[in-house]
């Protein structure tokens, strides 16, 4: 119980409640862990509990009538998900799965939602999480229409740099872990198109690309690149 008290109070929508508070959301809370690929809910499924990533990572995402995957957001530690459905009690809007085995903290509705009620600072700050991620949605928008390919790309590895980042092994250098198909998803594009890409910026030393990780090397370079296209 400890333990989701402190996770909950580290958290920025949480951390301003008092103890009591803190003792019975952890009272409210439950953990579910996930294996690699696992499903955690599907486009279409109740909306029943909002979810914060305890440890691991959760790709958001969609798809066509033809089956093309469509990378909406990667969830990383210290987030959280599922909040939309949470609040209208609708169906999910989107397919998440594990990227890699993951804890989550599950806060369900029923719950949740007299707790809400009784704190309107919490309700501030989850109205905040929702507008980010609509205006982050708007933004995808935007790049997949006026943005080109390799503008486009630069753009998403600084956010992945800036928000995603680990450091490698030993090495006192920071790398994203991510697929080459799911970076492609993310952007609107091929896996093909991004390799070709990744592998001309490797070249001109802006990049190292690793098994599943990207090493940016030369963060301004990347900055000019969408500096230009808008």
């Amino acid at each position: 119980m400890q333990d989701v008290k402190g996770i909950l109070g580290e958290h920025f929508m949480l951390k301003h409640l008092p103890p009591s508070d803190l003792d019975q959301l952890a009272q409210m809370a439950s953990t579910r862990h996930y294996k690699s690929g696992e499903p955690i809910f599907l486009k279409g499924d109740p909306g029943t509990a909002m979810m914060a990533v305890l440890a691991g990572r959760v790709r958001i995402c969609a798809y066509s009538a033809e089956g093309r995957e469509v990378v909406l957001n990667v969830i990383s530690p210290g987030e959280v998900f599922g909040e939309i459905a949470l609040i209208d009690g609708g169906e999910r809007t989107a397919d998440a799965f594990a990227m890699e085995p993951t804890e989550l903290l599950v806060l369900t509705r029923r719950d949740f939602l007299p707790f809400l009620a009784r704190n309107p600072e919490v309700c501030i700050r989850l109205l905040e999480v929702m507008c980010r991620r609509l205006r982050w949605t708007s933004e995808q928008l935007e790049d997949v229409n006026f943005l080109d390919l390799r503008s486009r790309l630069a753009k998403r590895l600084i956010y992945l740099w800036d928000h995603h980042s680990e450091k490698q092994g030993d090495s006192k250098q920071r790398g994203v872990r991510i697929q080459q198909h799911t970076l492609a998803a993310m952007i609107g594009t091929s896996r093909e198109a991004v390799n070709k890409q990744l592998r001309s910026w490797e070249v001109d030393g802006m990049i190292d690309v690793g098994r599943g990780s990207i090493v940016v090397l030369d963060r301004s370079r990347l900055e000019r690149i969408v500096d230009d296209a808008v």
